[in-house]
């Protein structure tokens, strides 16, 4: 699961080698990907909103 982690997150920075996109795409699990991906995406989304709120004070 952390290598999952570890390949989304390269993917959302955008600092993934060629290489390591093409052994995630031939891994067979893109659920894993996906539901890892969503997950992060929400989590830095509560990230932006609570800070938001935090400066707001």
């Amino acid at each position: 699961m952390w290598s999952v982690v570890k390949s989304v997150l390269a993917a959302l920075l955008g600092v993934q080698s060629n290489q390591k996109r093409e052994e995630d795409f031939s891994s067979g699990r893109p659920a894993a990907y996906l539901v890892t991906g969503v997950l992060i995406t929400l989590l830095f989304v509560l990230v932006l909103v609570f800070l938001a709120m935090f400066a707001a004070r």
